[in-house]
């Protein structure tokens, strides 16, 4: 008999092999990152490092500065200026919680109540940043100027009386007072207030406004435990785009204030540009970012958010 062979089965098809990545698409990120690692380094670290240096050098401008790690230039910055520093946070905080109660309404009436009046109002937030800060500024001197309208119509309402009683004015007088510099900090820093807060409150579901109305809840208390709670990570952010800009600005202060409302950033200016003295002034710029650092990096843990605008 014949042997009857069967034909082997056929072999299944093998996957094809995966190819490895070609190194040159691995790079590819660090290739598209490397323009702005150079723009950080020669814009921003390397500025650092040169001004850290300064800050312990000793010497003229005559003679030259060496590094001679002359730390003691820190703490005697720290003990002839502390008044401004003091006085930069004071007018930064004011002038943040102004931005904040004046912001807050606003970009809640963009987000929830505009309507198609929410891409012209967003147009007139951000109007001011079409003209130059310096106009911004001097504009101030004119709006607050001596015996104008504002000034009256402030003491109409005896304002001013409250305001010389804090301090914050002399007499009738408003410029060259505290209450001018803070008055230009929150104008001409309120949008960077609005702005993060509308978005965070944009991004908020009208639903829970609906489920928090079917449980009863009053508007204030949809407020206070719905919205704000919510826009929070927008608060967050605004204030920190408001204080820190405010705390190490100078030019408020100059053209709004007098010699008794200099802040921080106006000893630094003095200390590089007319008296010259490179390590007073480097020492004092690391005095305050170290103090700003320290007081957001506080801020951002109590707040209880970390989810930034």
């Amino acid at each position: 008999m014949a042997a009857v062979t069967e034909a082997p089965p056929p072999l299944a098809p093998t996957a094809p092999r995966n190819k490895p990545p070609r190194k040159r698409g691995r790079l590819t990120p660090y290739w598209l990152l490397l323009p702005g690692i150079l723009w950080l380094v020669v814009f921003f670290a390397l500025p650092m490092i040169y001004q850290a240096s300064t800050s312990v050098q000793t010497g003229s401008l005559e003679q030259g500065y060496k590094v001679t790690w002359h730390f003691a230039t820190y703490w005697d910055a720290l003990s002839e200026y502390w008044p401004q520093f003091l006085r930069s946070v004071l007018y930064a905080a004011a002038a943040t919680i102004l931005c904040l109660l004046l912001g807050y309404p606003l970009a809640y009436l963009i987000a929830f109540r505009a309507g198609r009046w929410r891409n012209l109002i967003m147009i007139l937030v951000i109007a001011p940043f079409f003209t130059s800060f310096l106009i911004r500024t001097l504009a101030w001197k004119t709006i607050l100027a001596d015996g104008g309208p504002v000034v009256g119509a402030l003491n109409t309402l005896h304002v001013l009386d409250v305001t010389n009683w804090l301090g914050w004015t002399s007499g009738d007088r408003v410029l060259a007072t505290p209450l001018a510099v803070v008055c230009g900090l929150t104008y001409n820093f309120l949008p960077f207030m609005i702005l993060p807060l509308y978005t965070s409150l944009e991004r908020i579901d009208g639903r829970l406004h609906e489920a928090a109305g079917d449980l009863y809840a009053k508007p204030f208390t949809t407020f206070r435990k719905v919205t704000f709670p919510l826009s929070m990570p927008g608060v967050v952010s605004g204030t920190l785009l408001t204080f820190i800009p405010a705390a190490g600005d100078y030019v408020n202060a100059d053209l709004l204030g007098s010699t008794d409302t200099r802040m921080v950033g106006n000893v630094i200016q003095t200390q590089f540009l007319r008296i010259l003295d490179y390590p007073t002034a480097a020492a004092l710029s690391f005095i305050l970012m170290a103090a700003i650092l320290l007081m957001v990096t506080v801020y951002i843990r109590r707040s209880g958010t970390e989810d930034l605008v």
